[in-house]
């Protein structure tokens, strides 16, 4: 994370890491909306990766709309 403008020695970050990082926080921000997902009830490990797909392309689908 970005040190604070404020401190007095500043300590190096790598703004590119950084970004990607922020970019997978959100992704999951946006997966938790999905109330199935983040409480996974499903008992199997392929279904719950299915629905974490289909969470997915909905998200990928309604950003298309919003263009």
């Amino acid at each position: 994370m970005p040190p604070k403008s404020n401190r007095k020695a500043l300590c190096e970050y790598d703004k590119e890491i950084y970004r990607r990082r922020n970019e997978v926080e959100r992704m999951f921000s946006l997966i938790k909306e999905k109330r199935r997902v983040a409480t996974r009830y499903d008992k199997l490990d392929d279904t719950y990766v299915s629905f974490v797909n289909l969470a997915f392309i909905n998200i990928a689908s309604n950003d298309m709309f919003l263009m």
